[in-house]
């Protein structure tokens, strides 16, 4: 397939190689998304990368004062202060989902090909942050799995995946698998180590109580955030007359005119978001929604916190 011959329904690892430029400009630790469409009534935070105590030393004018140590500073009668390390060297999960509901669009480009640009922009800011990158690419049928390094051989290798993932979707390609999702991230569950980050990158189609329990087993080890991709047409059909929707197995003709239609079908979409947030805010992990119609580094660099260190949660 020649992603050239079929922009925005394809991509292509050159594509995806590009976007190892645009990876800045963000953490994985989410601003506060209170009126995002997925935002739930509950902050969310990432307990994010955690400190490593390195030393204890004589207080210098400008320390943090919050750095101060008051046991040894009582103890010696001079101030003291620790000096704290970041972390390194953290293990990172991508899981891209490349199954036949993301084989849609509307606009910009398909959801599938929104799906491997995240994953590409999520490995390269974990290797530019020199954690180790690793991946899950799945479709309705297959899964590979790439454990994390920390080199940029990896990388490629994710990208190459994530690249014949997406090739391989066509239309008339079989039906939906929706327990896909729960049996990909029951693996994620198995695999990865204390404290890793897990990206998860769908349209979470499938996702049911079953869904929440695996998601909680993660949340308690490790640090998750979902990019909830979805197509503007998916939350609110046009007012353009009749429209025919179809598939390998059937056409749907509805009538967009009636406003019962489109509520009908809107409200459809927002039940759908709530049983996300259902799902995933029981443990207070981050939603973030990214729009196929949109440029996703312009959405994860305004959805996403900027670059920062920060204590890891008790």
């Amino acid at each position: 397939m020649n992603p050239e011959q079929h922009p925005g329904v394809y991509t292509s690892l050159g594509e995806l190689i590009q976007l190892q430029h645009k990876a800045r400009g963000f953490s994985f630790l989410p601003r506060q998304p209170m009126h995002s469409l997925l935002a739930g009534k509950h902050a969310s935070k990432l307990r994010g990368r955690g400190l490593n105590f390195e030393e204890l030393r004589h207080y210098h004018p400008g320390d943090d004062i919050r750095a101060m140590d008051w046991k040894a500073t009582l103890r010696s009668g001079k101030p003291h202060v620790r000096v704290m390390t970041e972390e390194r060297d953290r293990p990172a999960f991508i899981v891209v989902d490349q199954r036949r509901p993301m084989f849609f669009g509307s606009k910009l480009k398909m959801k599938s090909v929104t799906a491997a640009e995240l994953a590409a922009i999520a490995a390269w800011r974990v290797l530019d942050q020199g954690d180790r990158a690793g991946a899950i690419v799945f479709n309705d049928t297959d899964s590979v799995e790439i454990r994390p390094q920390r080199s940029r051989r990896t990388v490629m290798r994710i990208l190459s995946e994530v690249e014949r993932f997406n090739q391989a979707l066509a239309p008339g390609m079989g039906k939906s698998n929706p327990g896909k999702l729960n049996e990909v991230l029951e693996q994620v569950n198995r695999i990865a180590p204390h404290d890793s980050l897990i990206c998860i990158i769908s349209d979470m189609f499938g996702a049911d109580p079953e869904t929440r329990r695996i998601a909680t087993l993660l949340a308690q080890r490790n640090d998750v955030i979902v990019a909830f991709v979805y197509d503007p047409l998916e939350r609110a059909l046009p007012e353009t007359g009749r429209l025919v929707f179809g598939s390998e197995e059937s056409q749907l003709e509805v009538d967009t005119g009636k406003k019962s239609i489109r509520d009908e079908f809107a409200g459809s979409f927002e039940e759908r978001l709530e049983n996300a947030k259902r799902i995933l805010l029981q443990r207070a992990v981050p939603l973030v929604p990214i729009s196929s119609a949109e440029d996703p580094v312009l959405q994860i660099q305004a959805l996403l916190g900027h670059a920062r260190s920060a204590r890891r949660a008790s």
